[in-house]
């Protein structure tokens, strides 16, 4: 393979892999946090406040693959 598809490659798997895992753990970390709410309704504002940070810092994740692909493709 030439070093251009290996690159277009790693930025493929970089994305892939970058969105795919944290969207599955804002999925989880959601049903979670409505599970606990639906368990415990007077907890609702703290549950809500520790699932919104988690969801947070698991999009931050998100954005620094969409940064790796961005300097695999054009370095």
């Amino acid at each position: 393979m030439s070093p251009e598809t290996v690159k277009l490659l790693a930025t493929a798997g970089a994305i892939v892999g970058g969105t795919a895992v944290p969207a599955a753990a804002i999925a989880f970390i959601g049903s979670k946090g409505l599970e606990a709410i639906g368990r415990n309704p007077e907890a609702a504002a703290k549950v809500q406040t520790a699932m919104i940070l988690a969801i947070a810092f698991a999009e931050a994740i998100a954005i620094y693959a969409l940064v790796v692909a961005l300097i695999i493709k054009f370095v």
